[in-house]
């Protein structure tokens, strides 16, 4: 297949100050990809146009777009403890949200595109910025895909941190397949086995939360023995995936050991998923991802394994840990899906 990345310098104005999320991370990602021979066969998509307000209320309260506005306008302020916005977050928090829609948009063209944006997104709920995120890119994403008229649209989130905001605004709604796998116990403290939505969103919501330390063949067994076959039955439409790369065994923020060949591997699997049941309509969007090296690395990762499709076939075995919580996850899905 062939991939893109989009981004926009405009994502440094960003000013976060001193913190794991800097006005760099995406500018890092972008150097270590023109230093490889990636970056002549990538489609290099510059510029996404910011979404508009309407967009941001397909899964956000007016209030809340309103308070992150005003924080902006105001200069500046601590919205959480560890979730700052500056003068220019609103009109970038804007822009990280319209490179998440420009992402679908590629399918067209027959593309499969990494969204590399920030600010990040996945713990933004409808009314509240959290964990370094202002509004929720891949909801709003997925959002407009079913305003669109898709009828099933496959989220799958692989950061670190469990995606308490695109679970939340999901959570009764079965237009969304949302599964994603975390360190637990970890920030936010949400995600565990026995979530899995409620009223008619009953079933789709799919956690799996492991334990600190899961390597490369534990993501493997995941993905095999529950995201795989749930995605298969559910047969979504368009699969966007939440892609935290800090998971990366050398990110500061998170205690895995996935490495580069991890990150094939599910890179991988997905694309294969969207071959089989989307019509290869799949896109990565950045999220978490802290060790500038690592992250890059792991895009790079991401991206070679889509253009290429292929990627390293040995895995380790996994660690016992992660089997028992994959074994707890397989036990609580099955009465939700053939498992």
């Amino acid at each position: 297949m062939d991939a893109a990345v989009i981004w926009d310098e405009a994502y440094a104005e960003h000013d976060t100050g001193e913190h794991p999320e800097g006005a760099d991370r995406v500018a890092s990602v972008v150097r270590h990809l023109e230093g490889t021979d990636l970056w002549p066969r990538l489609t290099v998509v510059e510029g996404p146009r910011p979404a508009t307000e309407d967009d941001i209320l397909l899964v956000h309260t007016e209030r809340h777009l309103r308070m992150v506005r005003e924080a902006a306008a105001g200069r500046g302020a601590w919205l959480e403890p560890d979730t700052r916005v500056s003068v220019r977050s609103y009109e970038i928090a804007l822009l990280s949200v319209g490179g998440a829609l420009l992402a679908t948009g590629l399918w067209d063209d027959g593309l499969v595109p990494f969204a590399l944006i920030r600010p990040p997104g996945h713990h933004a709920t409808q009314d509240r910025a959290m964990g370094f995120c202002l509004f929720n890119n891949v909801a709003i994403a997925a959002a407009r895909l079913l305003r669109q008229g898709y009828e099933r649209v496959a989220v799958l989130d692989w950061d670190v941190h469990h995606g308490n905001g695109t679970q939340a605004i999901f959570y009764g709604d079965r237009g969304v397949l949302y599964g994603s796998a975390h360190e637990w116990p970890h920030y936010p403290g949400s995600g565990y086995f026995t979530e899995c939505g409620e009223g008619d969103g009953e079933g789709f919501t799919v956690n799996v939360p492991l334990p600190a330390g899961a390597t490369d063949g534990d993501y493997a067994a995941l993905f095999e023995h529950i995201f795989e076959p749930v995605i298969r039955q559910y047969a979504p439409q368009a699969l966007l995936v939440s892609a935290g790369q800090d998971i990366h065994r050398d990110d500061p923020l998170g205690d895995m050991r996935v490495t580069e060949t991890g990150f094939s591997q599910m890179a991988l699997r997905c694309l294969r998923l969207a071959q089989e049941h989307c019509g290869g309509r799949l896109a990565f969007v950045l999220e978490g991802g802290y060790q500038r090296t690592a992250m890059a690395r792991s895009v790079e990762a991401v991206l070679r394994a889509v253009m290429d499709e292929s990627a390293p076939v040995e895995v380790d075995e996994g660690t016992d840990k992660a089997k028992a919580a994959i074994a707890r996850a397989r036990e609580v899905q099955a009465s939700h899906w053939s498992l």
